[in-house]
């Protein structure tokens, strides 16, 4: 049996096949997931998805299982100990980008009431289904990725640009790019 997708993207690797078919594109509303998948895409940039995948273990135990309210009280002596850490990438602008966007991630809580009803907003609570055929017409970033980037960066937030957060709208289910042909696209 081929077990072969249309998201080509997923079909080089057996851990990207198994990202694909159990969770990307499939809309999350877990503000600490949520929150997860934001500093992970931040970490990304620049690099492949898979080497960010395969520290996403190593990630959830250097940041507290990515529970905003904890990640947001580290100070310059814990970014300093996850500079030193060789499970996660150790970039201190990523590191510092992932306490600020916590920080951030608490004010839109107090705000909306949750991050998840803050982001799904931008997509009118419901994801925007693309109807792509192939995997190169999938563009890099939409009006949507632009505007939520601008308005986390007016919120103090980095490692957001409209690119990365395409990507993050993509993995959380705010955007189905999965194409047509794709078992995951319906």
């Amino acid at each position: 049996m081929d077990d072969k997708c249309g998201c080509a993207w997923a079909n080089s690797d057996p851990e990207l096949k198994k990202y694909h078919d159990q969770e990307w594109g499939r809309p999350i509303h877990d503000d600490r997931l949520l929150f997860e998948f934001l500093i992970l895409e931040g970490a990304q940039a620049g690099l492949s998805w898979k080497t960010v995948l395969l520290k996403r273990d190593a990630y959830r135990k250097a940041f507290d299982n990515f529970e905003p309210s904890r990640v947001a009280q580290y100070d310059d002596k814990r970014t300093k100990e996850l500079m030193t850490n060789p499970g996660i990438i150790r970039n201190w602008r990523k590191i510092e980008a992932a306490v600020k966007n916590a920080r951030g991630v608490l004010e839109i809580q107090k705000e909306f009431g949750s991050f998840d009803k803050y982001l799904w907003g931008f997509v009118g609570n419901k994801p925007i289904k693309n109807e792509y055929t192939s995997m190169e017409e999938i563009p890099t970033d939409s009006p949507e990725s632009r505007e939520l980037s601008k308005d986390l960066k007016r919120r103090g937030f980095s490692f957001v640009g409209p690119t990365i957060i395409y990507s993050f709208m993509q993995a959380v289910g705010l955007v189905n790019d999965h194409v047509k042909g794709c078992p995951e696209h319906s």
